[in-house]
This record gives C-alpha cells, structure tokens and sequence, in this order.
C-alpha cells in the first residue's frame, strides 16, 4: 500500500507532536501493509507568494523530514519515504515551482480549500493549476461542509482535478454526511485515490475501511485506489478509472427498506 495524505512529521502541523508519535504511527502503517509513505503536512498557498515565509517554513519541514526519515530508515528499512504538503489553496496564484510542495517531486499536488468549504470559483482553482502544468488532487472531497450537491465535483473533474478520499470516510469517522458522499463518489466511479489522513492519534482508518470494502465486494477497488493508482501518481501517470463500487444495504437496512 501506498499513504500519500498524512500528518507523521513531527511538531510542524496538527499531526504528530514529536517524534516517537512518528515512529508509532508510521509503525502502525506498516502492521496493515502500508510500504510507501508521502508525508504531506500542512501548508498555506499564499505562503508561495512570499519567498522568505516560504523558505522558513520549508527549512523547518526539512529538518523534520530529515529526523523521520533517519527514523525509518533504521527501524523500518523496507517503508519507502517521500514528501509533499497539503496545499491550502487560499490564493489564487499559487506557485509550484518548488517541488518540496509536489507529491514526491512529482506534477500532482495535493490540495484542499480554506475552512473545510468550497469556494464559489473552485472550478477555475482547480483549472488554472491544470494550465500551469500542475495535476490538483482534492483532498477528503466527501467531508466538505457546504458540498451538498455532489455533481460540482464532476466539473472539478472535467478539468483534469483528481478525488482522493479519506479511509475513515467511509467508516462514519467523520460523521454520517461524509460517509455518505463517499460512498456515494465510491458508486460514480469518481474516486481515485484512498488515503488514511492520519494525524498520529486515535485508531488508523485502514483496517476498518479495508473491511468494509470487502463487505461490498470492492477488494479490487481497494487495491487499485491505495497501491495501483498512487503507484502510476509516483511514476508521474495518470490513474486508472476505477470501476463503480455500491454499498452492499445489510439485512436489516434492506428489510426497513422493503417496509417503507
């Protein structure tokens, strides 16, 4: 498995603390068959528009960068490691240009906007990232506050944006709307991504998410969002679609169904 969306380096964000919530975290991942890690913590867009904030910020990253990766390379030598941020798109002019901020060094970048809300012009965000060279990858689509309408994310993907869903989503983590768009995105064949979003606290989301794919008969669409289509990302491709998946209703719910 491939974890491309996380908060394991320590002290830089709202993630890991120190450095033994790293090592505990990237640990855990490892136990549920994660081998290839980009950490990506969090990182303001308009920060790009001021090189000397920016080159702080990012001195800071590297040095965590450089003490997780000493940690994993002596404790656990076959997890391969990475780097990018989570992008805040606050700015309408975000640069690029360095690749600290891109996936591995890669074309993808991974984004998310302010305050958990789409904004009104989101679509041409996501455009004028596709026009400059760039590949967006929204994050946690489905947890989104004011997304009520799931059918804007079909313009996000006309202009060549990629969806990267939570693990926990779609086992109630983040609340029942979420679990419900994510499945809901999971069914339209819109999903490409899967990542656990761990911040190094509580119960990693793999496991149970895992699970309940299995439970809807979507053992290939796991595999192909959390290893197949991150592998082709770190080799600068494009993902594969993936194959719409719906949640399987248990008895219970197909009975309350068939009753009203």
């Amino acid at each position: 498995m491939i974890d491309f969306h996380n908060h394991l380096l320590a002290g830089v964000d709202d993630g890991a603390s120190t450095l033994e919530q790293s090592r505990d975290a990237v640990r855990d991942m490892h136990q549920h068959g994660v081998r290839t890690v980009v950490v990506t913590p969090h990182l303001l867009g308009s920060l790009t528009e001021r090189p000397e904030a920016l080159a702080e910020t990012l001195d800071f990253i590297d040095q965590a960068f450089d003490g997780f990766s000493r940690m994993v390379a002596e404790e656990l030598p076959d997890v391969r490691i990475h780097r990018g941020v989570e992008l805040m798109l606050d700015s309408p002019a975000v640069d690029l240009t360095d690749p600290r901020l891109r996936l591995a060094g890669t074309n993808f970048v991974l984004v998310e906007f302010p305050g958990m809300t789409v904004p009104p012009h989101s679509v041409q965000a996501l455009y004028q990232l596709r026009v400059r060279g760039w590949w967006p990858i929204v994050a946690h689509p489905e947890r989104y506050h004011n997304l009520d309408d799931l059918d804007l994310l079909e313009e996000w993907r006309s202009v060549g944006a990629l969806l990267q869903c939570n693990a926990g989503s779609f086992v109630g983590r983040f609340g029942s709307k979420a679990e419900a768009s994510a499945w809901e995105l999971l069914a339209r064949g819109w999903v490409d991504y899967l990542s656990s979003d761990y911040h190094a606290r509580g119960r990693l989301p793999i496991e149970p998410c895992r699970a309940a794919f299995a439970d809807a008969g979507g053992r290939d669409q796991f595999e192909q969002l959390t290893a197949a289509n991150p592998g082709r990302m770190l080799e600068g491709e494009e993902p594969l679609p993936v194959p719409p998946l719906a949640r399987r209703r248990s008895l219970w719910q197909r009975l309350r169904r068939g009753r009203a």
